[in-house]
């Protein structure tokens, strides 16, 4: 297949690399240094099993998307209509495009960018950035996609090259799931600083991630979507098997970047005012996340 990844941050670039190494044709469109980088040492991945590159094309034009079979779009959640802005007028009418990111309604809206069907994609990965053109794999990697006529031609190639995905018609509760999951870590990581195991050895942190867990489940099931029993227990699991793990919004923070906190804890409390249900756990925690954001 020809790929192309929209947003070439940790995500794109590790689901990259290993789309390329299995041998696929890949085009990464991202900033500026991360195109200087590729261009002059490939691709790197990082990982338990030791570090190597792969070379692939980098661009940081819209038109990258020209030709390809499949367009896997890995922005943040507020550049969302903006990168469907920027590739609407090169994209293939027979391309599958994905979305591979935070959040639960980005899919809904780049469709309505580009004028035609996204796929949902649920990830779940641990990966950060090591430098321009060089991502660091801490953990885990599958996908769950969305249905579509492709769909199951897509996990296949991806499993084969080393991507276990599944294909789900529920692939919106698996993302409910994930912003759950998102909610409860992703703004405490940040504020302090701390990897997930840590961060659940602070006091008061599991009965302050319960709080905003049983908010979340409350919004999406009044919003009609079926969210495991048991989805406080895998939560909490989580900080174990990911004990090292920062979350993307702290390391946004770290970077004095603006984070996607509104498409996480934002988006619930918005939906949660919309469905008369409070959510002040997840309404404090996105306020200090915004507050954080924009230190004088």
């Amino acid at each position: 297949m020809n790929v192309a990844v929209v947003g070439a941050g940790a995500v794109g670039c590790y689901y990259g690399f290993l789309l390329a190494q299995a041998g696929h044709a890949v085009t990464l469109i991202g900033r500026p240094a991360l195109v200087e980088a590729v261009g002059a040492a490939g691709l790197v991945l990082e990982r338990a099993a030791g570090t190597a590159s792969v070379p692939v094309r980098a661009t940081e034009a819209g038109d990258g998307v020209s030709g390809a079979d499949l367009v896997l779009v890995c922005v943040k959640s507020g550049d969302t209509e903006a990168a469907g802005a920027m590739i609407a007028g090169h994209l293939d009418p027979a391309a599958t495009i994905l979305s591979l990111q935070n959040g639960v309604d980005n899919a809904e809206r780049l469709a309505a960018v580009l004028d035609r069907p996204v796929v949902p994609v649920a990830v779940y990965v641990a990966t950060a950035m090591a430098g321009p053109g060089h991502v660091r794999h801490n953990g885990r990697g599958d996908l769950i996609l969305g249905a579509s006529e492709t769909s199951d031609r897509i996990a296949a190639a991806f499993t084969a090259a080393g991507i276990p995905t599944t294909v789900s018609a529920r692939a919106v509760d698996a993302l409910w799931a994930k912003l759950i999951t998102n909610c409860a870590y992703n703004a405490l990581s940040a504020l302090t600083q701390r990897p997930y195991g840590r961060l659940l050895q602070g006091e008061g942190v599991v009965a302050a991630i319960t709080d905003v867990v049983r908010e979340c489940v409350a919004v999406a099931e009044a919003d009609g979507v079926s969210v495991p029993p048991d989805i406080l227990d895998t939560v909490l699991d989580l900080g174990v098997t990911m004990s090292g793990q920062r979350s993307s919004t702290a390391q946004d923070l770290a970077r004095g970047r603006a984070s996607e906190i509104d498409h996480l804890n934002g988006f619930v409390v918005r939906k949660g005012a919309a469905l008369g249900i409070p959510t002040p756990a997840n309404r404090l925690l996105h306020t200090l996340v915004k507050l954080a954001e924009h230190k004088d």
